[in-house]
């Protein structure tokens, strides 16, 4: 089958009002809205937020082939066997160093090229099986999880597996599936998650055969080890509408190339074997060949590689909070404490139980959205990525501390040390560490709230962004606002009107029958009620806060968690609804029913918790209280402690 680039959406209009922002605020919104990918089609979570409860997409839950689940499992055995037989995690964390042995044997089992084309020197395999990879990795050895995630996911083979030449694939691809690794350099010391800020520069040469790259990058994954970087950079601004635009745009730079320099390994908390560091570039010549889509879509090429490549993080945290499960079950029924196992005392009973349950929902939205990919390599799955980011990362935080607390002074006490009094080296303090990265990694918690709400407005930011947008003629405003009005007019009454009766829910039906179908049936009708109540929530914060709405983040993040918890419900029905139905897991039907059931009834409890929320809260006394702290109004708070050193 011949390969196609995906293709580029045109750079939709920014529709929000940026008069009151200051000129950097306002350049680097303008930077990110032009990178934006416009979805052709709106997918089933973006629907949530406009009270679309439509499952024809995602309905029945996709299993997997079973050609396409022998080739994972056969890879996933040998992969579990080298990393059980040839690898210590708790020596590579006390060294901070992975042996070169481990290094060539995962390059001779392909875990270099996992989703690489075989014609390139890869496996092959696909996205659910990559992830299946991640969840076995992340219940061994966070260092090993982030080397071979860091490379494939956001390194060099994803982007050139989407953007790349043929030129550019057959050059690169086998030598990164080989082993050699990879690494993406963006961020900067005053640059996260604001391109705009950007300050690495790339200039065409004299001869304009190249560009001339100059700049520092900082917390490069796998920099210190890598022979491929994607690096982005900002090039000449070009004429847009009679004003300079900003471009950003992704280079493939190869690290023994004269000027490219590690500066400096960055070590961590947890991780400790992490190959991130400072990687500096003094006029490193790059051939104009080695851009990749084009001049100025860097920032697209980031965004989207990020956008998939953020699946491997949850899929990780599935590994790792059951890897905690299993160890918190097992000490839960062993340890006697009051004359029963702790496991029986109602406060260890809770965690383990919401433990269970939480592993089963991310690792269902992790599925369901791995399986998109595999349908099209090119599915928007922005939200569905970056939800899952958020709450399996969130999640599996929980579940790694309470498993800690549930094994008390053993949880924190090291492998190591409880090895060397004789008891099982459990890993749970290193796991501890090395989890805490996974909601600040490739976008913190904060950062995706915030680019889950840009994405849920979209839909409003289209109909009336215009009509709020004080940059723009009276005239065009007020057409803009009938249109609006038109469209609410029958888009609102629609948000309150009561769920069709039967097993219908829309665009699928229950393959379920008795009591089985009406546990779950009765969870997605609360989904797709509270979708539509979510709707015109949203809708009354829009007419209260107009354009300010933007600014609201923790409104925003309250609306962003429940849709998210309805994606977890809902991915977590219809796994349940497939696997009973085709008995594809080994365990009890009333089991599972049971274990989904609860898992739902607790995220009913948390989203009505979130609607409280909306109404009384103490967002603007925490806003006031945190303006006094910045300007040193409560300097009392910070007497009593030692001096630090001038």
């Amino acid at each position: 089958m011949i390969e196609t680039k995906p293709p580029l959406a045109e750079e939709p209009r920014l529709q929000i009002d940026t008069s009151k922002m200051s000129a950097g605020q306002r350049a680097a919104l303008e930077l990110t809205e032009a990178a934006r990918e416009t979805a052709q089609e709106r997918s089933f979570v973006s629907g949530l937020f406009m009270g679309e409860f439509d499952l024809s997409g995602i309905h029945p839950f996709p299993l997997q082939a079973a050609k396409d689940r022998d080739q994972g499992d056969a890879f996933l055995q040998r992969l579990g066997g080298l990393l059980r037989d040839k690898t210590d995690p708790d020596e590579i964390d006390r060294t901070g160093e992975i042996p070169q042995a481990v290094f060539d044997e995962l390059a001779k089992l392909g875990a270099f090229g996992i989703k690489i084309p075989p014609r390139y020197g890869g496996l092959g395999l696909s996205q659910t099986n990559y992830c299946r990879a991640a969840m076995l990795l992340g219940s061994w050895c966070g260092n090993l999880t982030a080397l071979l995630s860091a490379h494939q996911s956001i390194g060099v083979p994803q982007p050139l597996i989407l953007f790349g030449t043929e030129e550019q694939k057959r050059k690169y691809l086998p030598r990164v599936a080989a082993g050699e690794v990879s690494a993406f350099a963006l961020t900067e010391s005053g640059v996260g998650s604001d391109p705009a800020a950007m300050l690495t520069r790339a200039e065409p040469s004299p001869d304009g055969t190249a560009f001339i790259l100059n700049g520092e990058k900082l917390w490069c994954t796998n920099g210190t080890k890598a022979g491929i970087i994607v690096a982005m950079a900002k090039t000449p601004p070009k004429l847009v509408a009679g004003k300079p635009k900003d471009q950003i745009t992704a280079f493939i730079v190869e690290t023994d190339w004269p000027g490219v320099e590690v500066v400096n390994r960055c070590h961590f908390m947890g991780l400790r074997a992490l190959y991130n560091g400072v990687i500096r570039f003094t006029n490193v010549r790059v051939p104009r060949e080695n851009i990749l889509v084009a001049e100025g879509k860097g920032l697209r090429v980031a965004l989207t590689t990020l956008n998939t490549g953020r699946l491997t993080l949850p899929a990780a945290c599935v590994g790792l909070s059951k890897r905690c499960l299993e160890i918190s079950r097992r000490w839960a029924a062993e340890r006697v404490q009051w004359g029963a196992p702790i496991g029986k005392h109602a406060a260890i009973a809770d965690k383990l139980a919401h433990m269970a349950a939480h592993v089963f929902a991310m690792e269902s939205m992790t599925l369901l959205a791995a399986s998109r990919v595999d349908r099209d390599k090119h599915a928007d799955v922005r939200l569905e990525a970056a939800m899952c980011k958020l709450w399996a990362t969130e999640t599996a935080w929980e579940i790694v501390n309470d498993a800690v607390q549930i094994r008390g002074g053993r949880g924190y006490e090291t492998a190591a040390s409880l090895q060397a009094r004789g008891e099982p080296p459990v890993p749970l303090e290193r796991f501890l560490r090395d989890g805490r990265i996974n909601t600040i990694f490739e976008g913190s918690s904060e950062i995706m709230r915030l680019f889950i709400a840009r994405e849920a407005l979209d839909p409003h930011l289209s109909v009336s962004g215009a009509a709020l947008n004080s940059q723009l003629p009276w005239s065009q405003r007020l057409r803009a606002a009938a249109k609006a009005a038109l469209f609410y007019l029958r888009w609102y009454p629609t948000q309150w009107v009561s769920w069709a009766a039967g097993s219908k829910v829309r665009g699928s039906k229950l393959n379920l029958q008795g009591s089985e179908s009406a546990v779950l049936l009765k969870h997605l009708r609360f989904a797709a009620r509270t979708s539509r109540k979510l709707a015109r929530t949203m809708f009354h914060a829009m007419l209260r806060n107009g354009p300010k709405l933007e600014r609201q983040q923790l409104l925003l993040g309250r609306f962003v968690d429940i849709a998210t918890e309805l994606f977890a419900i809902t991915a977590t029905c219809l796994r349940t609804e497939r696997v009973l139905q085709s008995g594809g897991e080994s365990t009890d039907r009333a089991d599972l029913l049971n274990l989904a059931d609860f898992f739902c009834r607790s995220s009913k409890l948390r989203i009505e918790e979130k609607f409280h929320r909306l109404r009384r809260n103490t967002d603007r006394a925490s806003y006031r209280l945190a303006v006094e702290l910045l300007a040193q109004r409560h300097g009392h708070l910070e007497t009593g402690i030692v001096p630090r050193k001038p």
